[in-house]
């Protein structure tokens, strides 16, 4: 029997091949200079959190951030069914029709609204269990900001859509400066936690108000039939372990508010909250820029490879310094942004640092898995870290608020290999990919910490302790990027990406409003 004939396979013409290269372009372009309109508002937002958390550390006292920590510990676990993944779901498809947001938008209407009531439902609980009567009200009240992201989740998939990354900067930062604004007031006229309260609730109003106005769109009704099965079931997925990885991250505090007290979490609270405050607001430029260009590269391998392996670089190399100063000036740090009544802070601030390592190690890997559809091995990941983090928190948790930076740490470090191992498995990035990527940074921030230890003698003599921070700061970040650019030839990678930035992309030809 003679073999089949196979179909004839039109080759692309060189109209096809140049259009195809000029979309390549537009997207790295857009990309590029959407990293910098998050990447400015992130700045904006770091500046606006650390301001916020020098004033709120000498207005409030830390048994407020204690009793305010014990509900977003609850509250923050509810938080990742505030869109059920919905927002993602759809991203990360080629195409979306009206029809399927609308439906989409009044699930999560239905999900905020259920959360919200879970909230109120919860709040004597919670009162049980820490045995605290104020936590009644913070409860609630924390809780009715679900009904606003609910409302706001499909909104901001749109902007996110069409890479509109400006206007959604505008709209984060003015929605963190009005909140912060608004607590710091609360807090200086005596109310304590409330002013966390406000803090909290007032950007997620402002933000989904933000999100309505930006895109215009008006979703109709639900419809049945929409085609939104699959959708939900990828959200899904993400929620289900977006939950694995909070309860991994933040059952440690529970674990000190309930053992410990209110004292002892807004002591380790704080220290973790500003040793994340740089990797976090940088990993949310990142995220927020970088998933959307993978989701539109997932069918092209080539291009998925070059482009991630890039931005893995470059985020890598931006985390692991300010990883490193956190280790080595944890005293001063908390000097300066917290002030003297919270040196207890300092060797837990010291100890938590490994674990910002790790997740710069790790967290662009699960934007990958998540943008080519493997959320199955994302989840299988977070159900192996879970129990390792949980063993190391109570492991330590006799020790105190040390001791639980300590266990989890130690877990982090554990896991990082075999997590890496486990999500390059049959891609196309591979495990020596990752290793090539980070040696650079890796032997560059050796020889600046070197430096350090070397002009201590000189550093430790400043007196004024902000002034101390500054320079020793210089000297680690300017021996890095000195090494890193000169001596490692990394040059280049970055003045690619600048001069990307002097080319205008051309405007996508689609309404702001549409779906593509």
């Amino acid at each position: 029997m003679s073999e089949p004939r196979r179909p004839d396979v039109q080759k692309p013409s060189l109209e096809q091949t140049v259009l195809k290269e000029q979309d390549a372009q537009d997207l790295k372009r857009t990309t590029v200079r959407g990293a910098f309109a998050s990447g400015g508002a992130q700045a904006a937002a770091f500046i606006l959190r650390t301001g916020s958390m020098i004033v709120m550390a000498r207005l409030l006292f830390p048994k407020d951030f204690g009793l305010f920590g014990m509900v977003v510990a609850f509250t923050g676990f509810l938080s990742l069914f505030r869109d059920f993944g919905l927002s993602m779901a759809s991203v990360t498809r080629v195409s979306v029709t009206t029809e399927q947001l609308s439906t989409l938008f009044w699930v999560n209407v239905a999900v905020g609204t259920g959360l919200a009531a879970i909230c109120c439902a919860a709040a004597p609980v919670l009162v049980t269990f820490y045995g605290e009567p104020r936590l009644l009200q913070i409860t609630i009240a924390v809780g009715a900001g679900f009904l606003f992201m609910g409302a706001g989740a499909q909104h901001r998939a749109i902007l996110q859509r069409h890479m509109r990354f400006a206007a959604l900067a505008v709209i984060d930062t003015l929605a963190l400066a009005l909140g912060i604004g608004a607590g710091i007031i609360m807090a200086a006229a005596g109310l304590g936690y409330w002013a966390l309260v406000v803090m909290t609730v007032a950007p997620q109003v402002v933000t989904t108000a933000g999100m309505w106005f930006a895109t215009g769109w008006m979703p109709g009704p639900p419809t049945r039939g929409a085609g939104v099965k699959s959708m939900l079931w990828y959200g899904g997925s993400v929620t289900f372990n977006g939950l694995i990885v909070y309860v991994a991250y933040n059952l440690d505090k529970v674990l000190l508010g309930r053992y410990a007290g209110a004292t002892a979490l807004g002591i380790y609270g704080r220290a973790y909250q500003l040793i994340n405050l740089p990797t976090d607001s940088f990993t949310a430029t990142v995220s927020q820029v970088a998933f959307p260009a993978l989701s539109k590269l997932q069918n092209d391998p080539v291009r998925l490879r070059s482009y991630f392996l890039r931005a893995y670089s470059v985020f890598f190399a931006i985390n692991l310094p300010i990883t490193v100063g956190c280790a080595l000036f944890a005293h001063d740090i908390i000097f300066v942004f917290m002030g003297a009544r919270w040196v207890e802070a300092v060797p837990i601030f010291r100890l938590l640092a490994p674990t910002t390592f790790v997740f710069a190690l790790i967290n662009p890997l699960g934007w990958m898995l998540m943008a080519t559809g493997r959320i199955n091995r994302s989840v299988q990941m977070a159900l192996i870290i879970l129990p390792m983090v949980v063993l190391g928190y109570v492991a330590g948790l006799r020790n105190g608020p040390e001791g639980v930076a300590v266990g989890f740490s130690a877990a982090m470090f554990v896991l990082a290999v075999p997590m890496i191992l486990w999500a390059t498995h049959q891609t196309v990035i591979s495990a020596m990919d990752v290793a090539k990527s980070v040696a650079p940074a890796l032997a560059a921030v050796v020889a600046s910490a070197g430096a350090v230890v070397i002009s201590s003698t000189y550093t430790n003599s400043i007196e004024w302790v902000f002034g101390r921070l500054v320079v020793e700061s210089a000297v680690l970040f300017g021996t890095y990027w000195l090494v890193l650019l000169l001596v490692f030839r990394q040059l280049a990678t970055y003045s690619t990406v600048f001069r990307e930035l002097r080319v205008v992309p051309r405007r996508a030809k689609t309404a702001e409003t549409a779906v593509a």
